[in-house]
């Protein structure tokens, strides 16, 4: 009986997918681009989504009818299956058409790249039901909005509403990719508490606030520069340089920050050890300046050629470019970058329907199908390639700002170094035994571990130095 059940389950599954793409034939040959929203519908309910995406786009070019109900509802399934970047590329008036929950989100996003806040907020007023699938991305870049705006209060609110929003779609998910994606989501909501509270010099907050973020969470390696800044704030030095260090452990290879070394050497300049400081700008150079020669020269020769920034990452992962550690290391890093992940999973997912359309008839709708398809991967592709480059060309905007800080330190330190000359301020220290666990600041969350030979994953962040301040 129950297998009788589940064949004529299966059975109708393959009949509403063939009755899908005669709907859309049907309409496709009667060439009314009016009926274009009821294609891409019969074709989103047959998921062939990259396929519809051109339908869509015409439609919304070419008509004058705006917050259309059948346009905003097949514009939120679609785009929540394919993802936003296909549509921002489209212009704002074209766009504000619908009123879809997430084209009004794409609007906000659009906004707030150029530095609109205060419209990318009233792109987001009008309310999105907690179960919108949108909801938790809007709720984080609406806080983000509030928080660069200086309205912290009002951000750290916002963020909260966005961490209990996406725990319950959480809950409810089962696809892998959309679940990871809410985690992702929700970690970030939970880390715009303490940077809205460090953004109000509320480092002690901060600090408090930081520990909410799990160590198992995607996005927490990242998170360890923030939270060392905010002891540095703190003025507790040997805290920074303890989260600091953290970042040489082998798990963390792929971290792509130059600023970590400057962070680094300036504590060591606030505690005036010189000595240290002097050398953390030292092995920068060593390990930064022939490098970055062959980065920059590499990816200027690449130009716009968003193909080959594309294939990049893929040829990073077959081994390739290991010659240059600087771009082996941002290659790795933008291989784990989670908007990274969700383009190129966005892009294997609309590759299956490739075979898909195989099994279709030779006609007008297939031929017009295989060159939607051809257009929305090729557009899927040049977005990944965009982004990479993007990111390369970041961190190439990075590395000439770390030389910048780190020249300023190295004049700091010898200033300083030839002042306690003239002060004749003998050298303090013989360099032996410079640790000591008075030295050691910590609150009733933390714990003192003598590390006799041991080492614990999850301790993973929690070192801190016990060097004394040699500063009077």
């Amino acid at each position: 009986m129950k297998r009788s059940c589940l064949i004529l389950f299966f059975l109708a599954l393959g009949m509403n997918a063939h009755a899908s793409i005669q709907g859309a034939r049907r309409i496709y040959q009667a060439g009314d681009k009016s009926r274009y929203p009821q294609l891409a519908a019969e074709l989103v309910q047959d998921k062939m989504y990259f396929s519809a995406i051109p339908f869509i786009k015409e439609y919304m070019a070419s008509t004058n009818r705006v917050n259309d109900a059948a346009l905003d509802k097949v514009l939120d399934e679609l785009i929540t299956q394919v993802g936003v970047k296909q549509f921002e590329v489209l212009p704002a008036n074209i766009l504000e058409k619908s009123n879809a929950p997430t084209i009004r989100y794409i609007l906000a996003r659009k906004a707030f790249r150029q530095g609109k806040f205060d419209q990318a907020l009233k792109y987001l007023d009008r309310k999105i039901e907690d179960w919108h699938p949108v909801k938790p991305f809007a709720l984080l870049l609406e806080g983000s909005a509030y928080s660069v705006s200086k309205r912290e209060d009002k951000a750290a609110g916002v963020f909260r509403e966005c961490i209990e929003v996406a725990e319950s779609q959480i809950k409810k998910e089962s696809n892998k990719d959309r679940i990871r994606q809410l985690n992702i989501t929700r970690d970030y909501c939970v880390v715009g508490i303490p940077r809205s509270q460090f953004a109000l010099a509320k480092f002690d907050l901060a600090y408090s606030s930081y520990l909410d973020l799990p160590k198992s969470s995607y996005i927490w390696p990242e998170i360890l520069f923030e939270e060392a800044w905010n002891s540095f704030y703190q003025k507790d030095y040997n805290r920074t340089l303890g989260k600091l260090v953290t970042y040489k452990a082998p798990v963390f290879s792929y971290t792509f920050n130059p600023e970590i070394e400057v962070l680094k050497a300036l504590s060591y300049m606030e505690m005036c050890l010189w000595d240290d400081s002097k050398k953390t700008v030292e092995d920068f150079y060593t390990y930064y300046e022939t490098a970055n020669i062959g980065y920059k020269k590499f990816i200027d020769s690449l130009g716009k050629d968003y193909r080959q920034y594309y294939l990049l990452v893929k040829d990073r992962e077959e081994g390739k470019y290991r010659e240059n550690k600087i771009l082996s290391t941002a290659l790795a890093s933008i291989g784990k970058d989670p908007a990274y992940l969700e383009l190129y999973n966005s892009f294997n997912n609309g590759r299956d329907e490739i075979e898909r359309l195989k099994g279709l008839p030779n006609d007008a709708l297939k031929g017009a199908l295989n060159e939607n398809l051809r257009e929305s991967l090729s557009l899927q592709r040049n977005l990944i390639g965009s982004y990479i480059r993007g990111q390369l060309q970041l961190y190439a905007a990075q590395i000439v700002r770390a030389f910048e800080d780190m020249s300023y330190i190295k004049l700091e330190v010898l200033s300083k170094r030839k002042t306690e000359l003239y002060e004749d301020i003998s050298m303090r220290g013989d360099g032996r035994a410079r640790g000591n666990v008075a030295h050691l600041r910590r609150t009733d969350k933390q714990y003192f571990w003598t590390f006799n030979g041991e080492f614990w994953a999850d301790e993973l962040g929690d070192y801190v130095f016990s060097l004394k301040s040699e500063c009077k």
